[in-house]
């Protein structure tokens, strides 16, 4: 893997996590799901510590785009654990009625 492709697949996450924000934000779960499988996909060369480490230019645009990604990862939280612990305290009493 080149610093070219390393800096290619965090660009495609990145502009993947802004998507996700996007699905998140117009309660579309489903697409927001789809992203998050694409996205988990996209990351999977990370996984194995195959990535070159990247200097000077390279190296800051990389973390550029890490900060790009927690924020937006960040975003996704906040909109998605609020609903998330709303489904939570629904779920039980919906068993309960059964």
């Amino acid at each position: 893997m080149t610093s070219n492709d390393v800096l290619s697949m965090y660009e495609n996450i990145a502009g993947m996590t802004s998507k996700m924000v996007v699905a998140a934000r117009a309660s579309d779960w489903d697409g927001l799901n789809t992203l998050e499988n694409q996205c988990a996909s996209a990351a999977s060369p990370t996984l194995p510590g195959n990535v070159p480490a990247l200097a000077g230019a390279a190296r800051q645009r990389k973390i550029d785009l890490l900060k790009q990604i927690l924020a937006n990862d960040r975003e996704i939280r906040t909109i998605t654990e609020p609903w998330m612990a709303q489904m939570a305290s629904v779920m039980p009493a919906s068993r309960a009625s059964m």
